[in-house]
């Protein structure tokens, strides 16, 4: 038989092999992904997006504008699921979540950690001269909350109203944090890392049993540092953390399911006339049934559609 016809049958049977194996593999993100969805701008020509979160109620979502351009001013803004802004509160901050019922939001940035009751305030001043960068609100009001320039996760205790440090030392650089849906584990991502690390939370708020659960993926050039940042889980449980190479995935168990891509300057290109979408900072499902995940990255804030999460 002739040589070339050989390496010709090799080497199509070499592709269909390939293509076989991979045809095989589970689609691990098959159960939040929809085929054909992608990245969408929700928001742009925002100063610096920060802090997302979900409003339960509605399943809005809140943002901080932290470098607000004129006519708008920094501070806390919702974004409806038609897409419309709204302004609530002044300040600079990085974090937000609301309570359990919906009734007040918790933020924390310049060196504070604050409540607003909802609608429209009053504002509370819960602590003052702390580490500020993200939060987590339990049901029953306990925040815990990351600080920059300080290897600490802290406790802020309602029924008292101290602050405690909850773990100190090992984290270098504590960005985000969640909590698994039983409110049993806590997760923080290490922004000069490649960790997420968890503890389990005891019924006193006292974490113990600290692990580097999951392993980020970072890029070629900083293979230690993934540059993880904010933080969402579903209802299964699963930790995105958006990062240097994307929103990565996480099962429970600590596996990484696949990275979701950053949004591109492609998509958008037909809406601002140079495309600057920046790192990808913060994360949060949106919808009344979480059917939307959205994103910030620099000045603009996008959303693509999933699979419903009941959470």
């Amino acid at each position: 038989m002739n040589l070339r016809i050989v390496a010709r049958m090799l080497v199509v049977l070499l592709v269909v092999a390939i293509s076989t194996a991979r045809a095989a593999e589970p689609d691990k993100l098959g159960a939040i992904l929809i085929p054909g969805e992608d990245w969408q701008v929700a928001v742009h020509n925002i100063g610096f997006a920060d802090g997302l979160s979900r409003d339960p109620l509605t399943g809005n979502i809140y943002f901080s504008d932290m470098r607000a351009k004129a006519p708008d001013k920094p501070g806390i803004y919702a974004l409806s699921a038609t897409l419309e802004k709204k302004f609530l509160f002044d300040g600079k901050f990085s974090g937000t979540r609301p309570s359990a019922d919906g009734k007040t939001l918790y933020a924390i940035g310049d060196k504070q950690l604050v409540s607003f009751a909802l609608p429209d305030g009053p504002k509370t001043v819960l602590a003052e001269k702390i580490g500020t960068n993200d939060l987590i609100v339990t049901h029953d009001g306990r925040i815990y909350f990351t600080g920059n320039g300080k290897m600490q996760v802290s406790l802020y205790e309602p029924k008292t109203k101290a602050v405690s440090v909850a773990d100190a030392g090992s984290i270098k650089n504590p960005n985000g944090i969640g909590l698994s849906p039983d409110e049993k584990t806590l997760l923080v991502s290490d922004y000069s890392g490649i960790n997420v690390w968890t503890f389990a939370v005891q019924e006193d708020g006292k974490l113990t049993d600290k692990k580097p659960a999951m392993t980020m993926k970072a890029p070629e050039k900083k293979p230690d540092v993934a540059s993880g940042d904010g933080m969402a889980i579903d209802a299964s449980g699963n930790a995105f953390v958006t990062t240097a190479m994307g929103l990565q995935v996480f099962a429970p168990s600590g596996e990484l399911l696949g990275i979701v891509p950053k949004p591109t300057p492609a998509e958008l290109a037909a809406i601002v006339p140079k495309p600057k979408p920046g790192s990808m900072m913060s994360c949060t499902f949106g919808g009344k049934d979480r059917d939307y995940l959205y994103v910030s990255c620099g000045d603009t804030i996008f959303r693509r559609k999933v699979k419903p999460s009941e959470r």
